[in-house]
């Protein structure tokens, strides 16, 4: 298991299992063969055929149209939570790690109070507050505690930064602090958030699956955790329905995690 593990690891398939899924995601809508909200109760949970390549679900659904739809779902809701949170997280960790004493005291207190619930629990409550969640609510919900492991990051790297001599000297010529962050801190922090990132796409990735799977997803959008959710209720009759929409959420999230592993060895010279 182990070397497998090393061998897969060691080359970049989970970079194509990322960049096959992004692709999908972009021209997923335009090939998918039917529209995956239409109702054909003739053919409901049928098995995979010539017509239906992956089977039919609930009211007669494609379910590779419904996949192909969920991927565009999935990506939209990854980027846009992921850079929003690397991008807010950046600012306020290497804020807090530079300045340091009041700053970063508040914000390590508000990074405690976030991480005390747990991250659905926290989810789930701020959904709840809509009577009908859509997309924008759904990013919003996942961004109330998707900056904090980005802050938390950017903080702990900039406290060591701080004290390097290329800073120091910056600081000794004079160099404004917001200059000295932006010029000399902030890069150097871009390796491992980038990495980070790539293992958090996964990981929204799957809170968006599970808070669809939960019926706290967009109402009309097609989602690979609400499509599980149909198969879970038929499981033992119809099991197809949830193994490909199951499948499609752990292959990505597998994607993403070999890709960060990829990137973290790639990138860190004492790993290489």
């Amino acid at each position: 298991m182990t070397r497998a593990r090393d061998l897969l690891r060691g080359t970049p398939i989970g970079l194509l299992i990322v960049v096959g899924f992004f692709v999908i995601g972009l021209i997923g809508p335009w090939i998918a063969p039917y529209d995956p909200l239409s109702i054909d109760l003739l053919h409901e949970y049928e098995p995979p055929s010539r017509a239906h390549w992956l089977g039919t679900g609930d009211n007669g659904i494609d379910i590779l149209s419904a996949l192909l739809h969920g991927a565009r779902l999935a990506a939209v809701v990854g980027l846009v939570v992921v850079g929003i949170s690397v991008v807010l997280g950046t600012l306020i960790g290497t804020w807090a790690g530079y300045y340091g004493r009041l700053a970063d005291h508040f914000v390590t207190g508000v990074a405690d109070l976030v991480q005390a619930f747990p991250a659905i629990v926290l989810n789930i409550a701020v959904l709840a507050l809509v009577a009908k969640p859509g997309l924008v609510h759904l990013i919003v919900a996942l961004l109330v505690n998707g900056w904090v492991l980005y802050a938390r990051l950017a903080r702990a790297e900039t406290l060591s930064l701080r004290e390097r001599e290329f800073v120091e000297a910056a600081r000794a010529l004079g160099v404004p602090a917001p200059q000295v962050m932006r010029r000399h801190v902030i890069p150097n922090l871009l390796g491992p958030l980038v990495i980070q990132a790539t293992t958090g796409l996964g990981v929204v990735v799957l809170a968006e699956s599970t808070l669809s799977f939960l019926g706290l997803g967009p109402g009309k959008a097609v989602s690979w955790g609400a499509l599980l959710d149909q198969g879970t209720g038929v499981l033992l009759r119809f099991p197809h329905v949830a193994l490909f929409s199951g499948g499609a959420i752990a292959l990505t999230v597998l994607g993403f995690n070999l890709t960060g592993d990829w990137l973290r060895d790639w990138l860190d010279p004492h790993l290489r």
